[in-house]
């Protein structure tokens, strides 16, 4: 039986139910480590695409883009 998917106005992803519980059985220390995890492949998700996208920027132009970016603007 397939599931429906359960999406939330102004939402992309929502967690389904069965990720839901395994995530509720790690421990603190590991939803961090994952969350840590997935900051740090979107950050260098983002870097490779820059660095493509703008190849005639240098590593620090590249590395504050990235880091304006993950910040929501906020540096």
């Amino acid at each position: 039986m397939e599931k429906a998917l359960r999406l939330d106005r102004g939402q992309i992803e929502v967690v389904d139910d069965e990720m839901a519980d395994v995530l509720k059985r790690k421990t603190p220390a590991e939803r961090i480590a994952i969350g840590f995890r997935m900051w740090m492949s979107a950050h260098e998700m983002l870097m490779v695409h820059l660095r493509h996208t703008h190849p005639e920027w240098d590593v620090k132009r590249v590395e504050s883009e990235v880091a304006r970016r993950l910040s929501h603007g906020a540096v």
